[in-house]
């Protein structure tokens, strides 16, 4: 993780973990408030990982279009901090906040560091500009290249590379349309989900257009939620309470060559992942053929498909037939997004699908199979509808983010 370039030793991987995960139920219509989803959000992560407020002393959060700064939500769990810092981005964040963590205290700033989303993205401010606030707002930063070509939303901005893709290489939309399948088939089985029926691809391709090639149910999910992930060192984590999720790479933010309008810099149907995986792989010493199950961002069905073929887990132009082969559900050789991810179980700018990935790395998803006396969770591996989730001797996931086709992060971790 520590060498990019030249010579530099790669010495931090391996060296923190994920040690605690935490989060709120995936809701509409909700009466609290950010503060509240982060303050439930961080108290379960810490019980979680078998943490008071005195064994964590750094903070980060993101807050694209709402949530509530860490040093209030610090003060509210009675958690004195010695680093904090509230980012504003978007679904890039999650895994270059873990970037972050593990830089300050490697640095010696801190020692455990929470990081949580806490959003009313339904109920309050709304991906696509709408809701309580947002509906009208004033043109700045990047909106000034944007609006005037209509990139209102996330869907406008995207859509071009979407079309894209499909006008190089072929791809079909029925093709794309399975990942909503398939995350519908994981969402089935996840009593959290927030959308747990099953879907078929006449089903997506019926719902109503919302900016072509985009139907309704090629989108996320609005929900209200809040999200914590605790990250530590590995040697402070051998005495948390839960198996730690072992950080052996991390990619921050990569960008194209331009990330505003990266369509004027390299392929418009290539997205960030093609230059983060350069950084990626050879970090964690280990490459997509390696990894057992991913979280690839679905924010749309499509985002989904670009990045795993830009990370290399099929060729430039095959994502089509990648993500409807069947590989991608529980019982293939790759699951994605085991939860149901931001199509079905909830959306949180990524931070539920490596959650996600920290329970499956322990082997203690929450499904419908059978709890012991003690707590523990006996998988069956049976993955008909509301069946089993886990995903049999997982050592090694990857977490693809997204902000737009031009940034991205990502991050592996290994079983503990």
């Amino acid at each position: 993780m520590a060498e990019l370039v030249g010579d530099s030793p790669r010495g931090l991987r391996g060296k923190y973990a994920i040690v605690g995960v935490g989060e709120t139920g995936y809701s509409r219509g909700t009466d609290a408030t950010t503060r509240h989803h982060a303050t439930r959000a961080i108290r379960a992560a810490m019980a979680d990982a078998g943490l008071g407020a005195g064994d964590i002393d750094g903070m980060l959060s993101y807050s694209y279009n709402d949530s509530t700064p860490s040093p209030t939500v610090a003060g509210d769990l009675g958690i004195r901090l010695n680093f904090h810092m509230d980012v504003y981005g978007g679904g890039s964040s999650t895994e270059a906040l873990v970037g972050i963590a593990i830089g300050v205290i490697e640095a010696g700033m801190c020692s455990t560091v929470v990081i949580y989303r806490a959003m009313n993205g339904y109920s309050q401010v709304r991906i696509g500009g709408t809701g309580n606030r947002g509906a009208v707002a004033p043109l700045s930063g990047e909106g000034l290249l944007g609006r005037g070509y209509g990139f209102m939303s996330a869907g406008q901005l995207f859509a071009p590379t979407f079309m894209r893709h499909m006008y190089d290489y072929g791809t079909r939309p029925e093709q794309v349309a399975m990942v909503k399948v398939i995350h519908s088939e994981h969402a089935s089985n996840n009593p959290k989900a927030f959308y747990k029926q099953r879907v078929s691809v006449d089903d997506v391709l019926g719902s109503r257009m919302i900016v072509r090639p985009l139907h309704l149910l090629d989108c996320c999910v609005e929900t209200d939620n809040g999200n914590a992930l605790i990250v530590t060192s590995l040697e402070r984590a051998r005495d948390c309470r839960a198996r730690p999720a072992v950080i052996q790479s991390v990619v921050g933010r990569c960008c194209k060559p331009r990330a505003d309008m990266h369509y004027q810099a390299g392929p418009i149907s290539t997205v960030a992942g093609h230059y983060a995986k350069d950084i990626l792989w050879p970090n964690a010493g280990v490459g997509p053929e390696d990894i057992d199950l991913t979280g690839s961002y679905d924010a749309f069905t499509f985002t989904t498909m670009l990045q795993l073929e830009d990370y290399g887990f099929c060729k430039k132009g095959e994502g089509g037939d990648y993500v409807s082969s069947g590989e991608m559900r529980l019982g293939g050789r790759r699951p994605n997004n085991t939860s149901g991810g931001h199509l079905c179980e909830g959306y949180t700018h990524g931070v539920n699908m490596v959650i996600e990935n920290v329970r499956q790395l322990r082997g203690e998803v929450d499904d419908s199979c059978a709890v012991d006396a003690d707590g523990r969770r006996h998988h069956t591996y049976h993955y008909g509808e509301g069946g089993c989730r886990q995903v049999r001797d997982a050592e090694l996931s990857a977490n693809l983010g997204w902000g737009t086709p031009g940034i991205g992060s990502a991050m592996v971790m290994a079983r503990g």
